[in-house]
């Protein structure tokens, strides 16, 4: 199956501040865009975000003694993207709920990931499978 661009439209508490977040920290390149919401190519998927007074649910499920927070989006990046990514935004500044590690080393599956939330409080995960073939594992 030809793998194709998710949509995915998220609320958010306000338009101004997030839309820097993704632009700006993120590199995110905008889209369409009105008073209430704005579009961004998410790393080649297309995501949304729309002002709305719904907040972001803040529960957890613990993974590997962590926190991971539910729920969450992101995407699989290739491995050298993923630690040049963390790299960036942990230059600037990005204020991690689970700091880049690695899951399973050398186990299959093995895979790099970090946590962090958006100013509107919506969790994002950024991965990576040391080898892609990998992805689906058990």
């Amino acid at each position: 199956m030809k793998l194709t661009p998710f949509h995915l439209a998220i609320p958010v508490k306000e338009i101004t501040t997030t839309r820097a977040f993704y632009r700006d920290t993120l590199g995110c390149e905008e889209g369409r865009s009105s008073d209430h919401w704005v579009d961004f190519n998410f790393f080649g998927h297309q995501l949304v975000i729309h002002i709305s007074d719904n907040a972001p649910v803040n529960a957890t499920n613990a993974v590997d003694g962590k926190a991971v927070p539910v729920p969450h989006f992101g995407v699989v990046l290739e491995w050298d993207v993923f630690h040049a990514f963390a790299k960036a935004v942990q230059e600037k500044g990005i204020e991690f709920i689970i700091e880049p590690y690695i899951r399973f080393e050398g186990l299959p599956g093995e895979q790099a990931t970090m946590f962090f939330k958006d100013p509107s409080g919506n969790a994002l995960e950024f991965k990576a499978f040391k080898d892609m073939s990998q992805v689906f594992a058990t």
